[in-house]
């Protein structure tokens, strides 16, 4: 880790799934969570060779007791004083349930203890359209939604979570106002939208954009949405575990940018509603995540490009594709895998790009990708305060999640 790092010392329980070879789901996430200076915890909800996008596998999904009997091994040691639960891939509803499980168990743990405990939940449910989990998972990810701090959905994702289909700025604004609102979720990220600077939104299913788009917000008081825009270069390529990656990234540095805040000790590290959405510690950590995925990613792309170029190459010489259809098919096959190799992202020989300096006043930035405040009428917090009823008591919109550390509702107004 950089000596420079202003990351706190932080525990980190990962629940997500493992690969023998590459780098996906927690082979992605504990890697970059050490780099970085964290303590990671690794309970795996698969154990495959490979990732699916090879087209062939072979493993197991590990059945929802076992998740739970990981845990259990844990909390009978006095082993399970976390300070942050980063899940991610489920392969069952039982699996959901069973990490809804433990991060209440957590929470509990944290009670009276405000900002102890921070939830990331990554719903990986699809993308592009398409879901490749079983529909029964969906229900549970809504039922575990009021538990997290922070959520990180794809377009698709999101759409599924608030039963809002993005189109434009105003429905991406109504979708995140449902979550916030309907699920009293402090913090979205939604990790990947193709949205023009107009603010045209494509949909779901749109193949090789040219850049993507990240829109994220923290919740005002009165659970409005605060939100702001990156918008990055995509590349012609195809990635796995980048999902994995931006979430593991974003623990440290979210936790870093809170701490810089003074919002550790805070619920869910929430910010005063004077805060301008560009200038939220959640805006502020997804800058850093991006200068280091972008870099990566950039290395990998550089790296494929390479081998590809080898790739045609050696099919010239073997004259490849002209033969009977069997060996067509075989050669296809072999081109997909060996192409699928090329592209696993190359995070270990990349490692340095992980390990950003904390920026310094009168130093030039150090992140190239800088958040923009998104406006969108109606969604801008102009409802004010809350207001005391008849009694007396002003209901925050904070705070009724089961476990927290503090209470829903104040007596007369609150302070200034």
């Amino acid at each position: 880790m950089s000596a420079e790092s202003s990351i706190p010392e932080t525990r980190v329980l990962a629940i997500a799934s493992h690969v023998v070879h590459g780098y996906v789901g927690n082979t992605m996430a504990t890697f970059i969570l050490q780099a970085l200076g964290c303590e990671a915890s690794a309970i795996n909800t698969v154990h495959y060779s490979n990732h699916t996008a090879y087209k062939q596998v072979k493993g197991r999904k590990t059945p929802a007791e076992e998740i739970m009997e990981l845990y259990e091994g844990l909390k009978q040691s006095f082993l399970n004083d976390f300070d942050v639960l980063l899940s991610g891939y489920m392969p069952s509803a039982e699996a959901v349930q069973a990490v809804g499980k433990i991060g209440r168990d957590l929470r509990l743990n944290a009670a009276g203890k405000p900002g102890s405990f921070f939830w990331v939940l990554d719903p990986v449910m699809g993308d592009q359209g398409r879901c490749y989990v079983p529909e029964d998972e969906i229900p549970q990810y809504k039922a575990l939604l009021r538990e997290a701090d922070l959520i990180l959905p794809n377009q698709f994702e999101a759409e599924l979570l608030s039963d809002t289909k993005i189109t434009s700025l105003t429905t991406l604004a109504t979708a995140m106002q449902a979550l916030h609102r309907t699920y009293q979720i402090p913090h979205i990220i939604i990790t990947s939208l193709r949205m023009s600077a107009s603010g045209t939104i494509s949909p779901s299913t749109t193949t090789n954009p040219t850049h993507l788009t990240i829109i994220g917000s923290t919740a005002r008081r009165d659970l409005s949405p605060r939100l702001f825009r990156l918008d990055i270069p995509a590349y012609p390529l195809f990635f796995s575990g980048t999902g994995d990656m931006f979430a593991a990234l974003t623990v440290p540095r979210l936790r870093e940018a809170a701490a810089s805040a003074g919002l550790l000790g805070t619920p869910a590290w929430r910010s005063p509603d004077d805060v301008p959405a560009a200038d939220l510690p959640l805006a502020r950590a997804v800058e850093r995540v991006l200068e280091s995925m972008q870099a990566v990613l950039g290395a990998t792309a550089a790296y494929a490009a390479r081998a590809v170029e080898v790739l045609e190459a050696a099919e010239g010489r073997a004259g490849l594709g002209g033969g009977a259809d069997d060996d067509d098919d075989s050669a296809a096959r072999r081109r997909h895998l060996a192409l699928m190799k090329a592209s696993e992202v190359r995070v270990v020989q990349n490692a340095r790009h992980l390990l950003l300096g904390p920026e310094r006043e009168g130093e030039p930035p150090r992140v190239k990708f800088r958040a923009e405040e998104v406006r969108v009428e109606g969604f801008d917090g102009r409802a004010g305060e809350p207001k005391p009823d008849e009694l007396g008591v002003v209901n925050l919109g904070v705070g009724a999640r089961k476990g927290e550390g503090e209470g829903a509702v104040l007596v007369g107004r609150p302070g200034s």
